[in-house]
Formats: structure tokens, sequence, C-alpha cells
């Protein structure tokens, strides 16, 4: 690729998203098809597998399906070839840590360690605790377990992190609430620390962002985390929850007072809200906390086969992160459009 089109790559992810946005919003456009069409511009060729699980028409299970934070997975654990990846470290300061559908990162600060999710209780062992080891980094000084939300594939693992290394979870009041009214026999945390909107948590020379993103579920929360590459400075964010739950696990998610509307409604509100957040730090790296979501599982390879001064695969650009959310905000909308 010549300079000069390297030059121009910025200008053209921004036409794509002021593209994609203009198609939904000419006079007489605000319809289903027109905001896939801009969400599908706005992923170009880098967010297929949002678009590809949020855009395609809900499919009504045959009967009510159990409460989302129950149904994740089964009771007995799955063989551990179905689910364990080796550990990673992403940026001098950021590990996965994660399996291969579920993510958790751990971000090292001088003062111990901060993790962003907790997976499942059946693997937390293998994956959190003896992956940190793998990589050179002591589980028992994981201070804080920062949950996107309170489904098992996320918060399963906390407990036993809790317990074992007296690791304080954090979580939102409205998942907390929800974990508290979730059926299932695996183990749940204590109830925690509450994190609010904004709130800024300092861990030794880090401090992590985290903000009320609500939709996914009540209290879902979205992370800003200072990250770097070789010593240069980058800003990840992690959005907290991607698929539109209701519309699977009624059950779950809809009342009287809280129907199928509000719920593409609040989505809708959050994905714009925590772009222009993602805009306003600057964010050029995205992480998720599923790995079909952020293309971990074809980044972490190309990680791992990088040469020294090669492009980082999770450094994609504040434009293309906010094309993400993009695609989130406009897939909901027409989820929100297919109702009427």
């Amino acid at each position: 690729m010549t300079s000069l089109a390297l030059r121009l790559l910025p200008a053209i992810a921004v036409a794509v998203v002021l593209t994609g946005a203009g198609i939904a919003g000419q006079s007489g456009a605000d319809t289903a098809a027109a905001h896939v069409a801009a969400a599908k511009a706005a992923a170009g060729q880098d967010h297929g597998g949002l678009f590809d699980r949020v855009c395609a028409p809900a499919v009504a299970p045959a009967a009510p399906a159990a409460p989302a934070a129950a149904a994740a997975q089964p009771a007995g654990a799955p063989d551990r070839s179905q689910w364990h990846v080796e550990p990673a470290r992403v940026f001098d300061n950021l590990y996965f840590v994660g399996e291969k559908e579920y993510s958790a990162w751990a971000v090292k600060t001088s003062a111990g360690i901060i993790l962003i999710d907790a997976i499942f209780d059946y693997s937390v062992e293998d994956e959190v605790v003896n992956g940190l080891k793998t990589l050179g980094l002591d589980p028992a000084t994981i201070r804080y377990v920062i949950v996107s939300h309170a489904h098992r594939d996320h918060i399963g693992g906390a407990r036993l992190l809790q317990e074992r290394f007296g690791a304080r979870v954090v979580m939102s009041a409205a998942d907390w609430e929800l974990l508290a009214n979730t059926a299932g026999s695996w183990p749940k945390p204590t109830r925690d620390m509450v994190a609010t909107d904004g709130q800024r948590l300092t861990l030794g020379d880090t401090t992590v962002t985290m903000y009320l993103t609500p939709g996914h579920t009540l209290g879902t929360i979205s992370t800003v985390i200072p990250v770097k590459d070789g010593g240069a400075a980058h800003t990840a964010v992690a959005w907290g929850g991607t698929a539109f739950n209701w519309t699977t696990n009624r059950t779950a998610y809809i009342t009287a007072d809280r129907p199928d509307r509000f719920w593409f409604e609040t989505y809708i509100k959050s994905a714009e809200r925590f772009r222009d957040l993602a805009a306003k730090n600057g964010a050029d790296v995205l992480i998720a906390n599923h790995t079909n979501f952020d293309g971990s599982k074809t980044k972490l390879p190309a990680l791992a086969a990088r040469r020294a001064g090669a492009p980082h695969p999770y450094v994609i650009g504040n434009q293309s992160v906010q094309r993400y959310l993009t695609v989130a905000d406009e897939c909901a909308k027409a989820g929100l459009l297919r109702l009427k």
C-alpha cells in the first residue's frame, strides 16, 4: 500500500461511517432495511462478527426460554477440549485469559491485577488462575474483578476468585439484583462493590473508568482501559454487552413496563453514548467479552506471529472503534423498527 493510501485510510473510515449514517437519515428512509444497510457499511471488513450476530431478524423460540443467566451453559462442565485456549499477552499490561468463545482480560498494574470478567465457574481455574501463572503473573494479586454483566458466562468464576484470593467483585447495582434473582446451582459471588456511572477505579499506576451502558442487561458495564505496546500508549474500550437477549430469552426480560421497545431504545441510547465516549477518549483498541465480536479468534494468532515493528492486530484506530458501536446502534434501530 502506498504512503498516500495509508494517509487516506482515516478519511475513508470517516466517510464509511458518515455514509452509513446518511443512508438511514434520508427523508423517508427510516426503515429496518435502511438501518441494516447503514450497519453493514459501518461494519466494513472489521466488524462482521458483530453485524452477523445482531442485525439478523430475531427468530422466536418455540417455547419460553430459561432466564439468560441460567441458560448460558449446562450445569455440567463441557469437555476441556471444547473451550480451552492458551493465555496470551496482548499488550504490555493487558492479557487474554479467556476461553474459545468467552473472554476474560487481566490488566496488570504496579499494585496487582484488575480482571475484566470471570468466565464460567468450571473454567476459571484453568483459564484465569493457571493462565496467569503460565504468563508469569500471580493470581493471588487479583485485586478487583469487574463483571460486565450478571450472566453466568461472565460472572461464573467470580466466587472462586473472591473466596480464594480476596478479590473485590465489582458490578452495577441492577446486575447485583439480577444475580440475586437468577436461578441455578452454580456458585455465585457474595454481593460486593457497586459500580456507578463514570466511576474511576485506580490500582497502582493504572486507572480504568466504568460506564453504565444498560441494554444487554439493566446494569451492563462498559470500560475504558489504558494499555501500552512497547511503551506506546493506547486506549482500549470494552463494550460490556452485545446481543439482544430479550428477543429470545423473553421470560427473563419482557414485562409490562419493559416491553421489547424499552430494551431496544435503552440499548440504542447506550451504544450512541459509549460511541461518543470512545471518540472523546481517543480509543483505538477494541476488546469484547466474546471472541467473535472483537476478532480475537484471528487476532490472537496474528499477534503470536507478529514481528518487531509490525502493526498490532488489536490497534484498529478510533474511527474503527466508533464504527463498531455504530453497527450495534444501527442494528438495534433496525430491530426497533421491525416491531412496527
